[in-house]
């Protein structure tokens, strides 16, 4: 019969669960004892409870052991502290090799320390500078078209503004025509309608004490009437 594979699990029972511990304990310190044993090795267990008990095995002693782990522990960190140091110091070195060999093209480029370039490096730097200035030129090419086509947008814009600008002031022209026909034609018919007032003539008779009005009349059509107040 075939025997299952236990599952690994936290026991809740609380009972079970310290047998179980101290079973495995004494398991694990047996097995530490036989590998001491057998492959001539120092081993050192340490284990806390759940209430926190420490339980501890060492075939060597506890102490130096803990020694000896301290050292090493020491030791790594010098060791993993001087080997970044060379890491960082390589890669300085490596940029600053970099940066000069960056100055040193830039120079060249410029026309400058030229003397120690052979023919085929002076070639290559010529084509260098040719494909340089033909991208520079393309570059320039564009910007230019690029403001060019902004520029003949713009325009467009602003002769379609002028254009509806035009209408709208065509409009108000129009409006300002008609408006002033009718103030003229307005005009005309009120000075065909006059203020009545009456009209007389006076003249002045032989006696010197009275005055002769001879005819009053109004604008009116009605007959005019004649008058004589002594």
């Amino acid at each position: 019969m075939v025997r299952g594979k236990a599952v690994i699990e936290k026991i809740e029972n609380q009972t079970s669960r310290q047998v179980t511990f101290s079973k495995r304990k004494s398991g694990l310190f047996k097995k530490g004892k036989e590998l001491g044993v057998l492959c001539d090795a120092q081993v050192g267990i340490f284990i806390f409870s759940n209430t926190g008990r420490l339980y501890e095995y060492s075939n060597s002693g506890m102490k130096p052991l803990i020694e000896r782990y301290q050292a090493v522990k020491d030791g790594q960190k010098l060791l993993s502290a001087s080997a970044e140091a060379k890491f960082w110091q390589a890669e300085t070195a490596r940029l600053e090799q970099q940066l000069r060999t960056l100055q040193e093209n830039h120079r060249q480029l410029l026309g400058q320390h030229l003397s120690g370039l052979s023919f085929e490096d002076l070639k290559h730097l010529q084509n260098h500078l040719e494909t340089s200035l033909y991208n520079i030129r393309l570059t320039k090419d564009k910007f230019i078209g690029d403001e060019m086509q902004e520029l003949n947008m713009n325009e467009s814009l602003m002769r379609q503004e002028n254009i509806e600008l035009h209408r709208k002031l065509n409009i108000v022209h129009q409006e300002n025509t008609e408006l002033q026909n009718k103030l003229n034609d307005q005009g005309a018919v009120n000075m065909g309608i006059t203020s009545p007032f009456t009209k007389c003539n006076i003249t002045a008779p032989t006696d010197k004490n009275s005055v002769r009005l001879d005819s009053c009349h109004a604008d009116w059509d009605d007959e005019p009437e004649s008058s004589t107040f002594w």
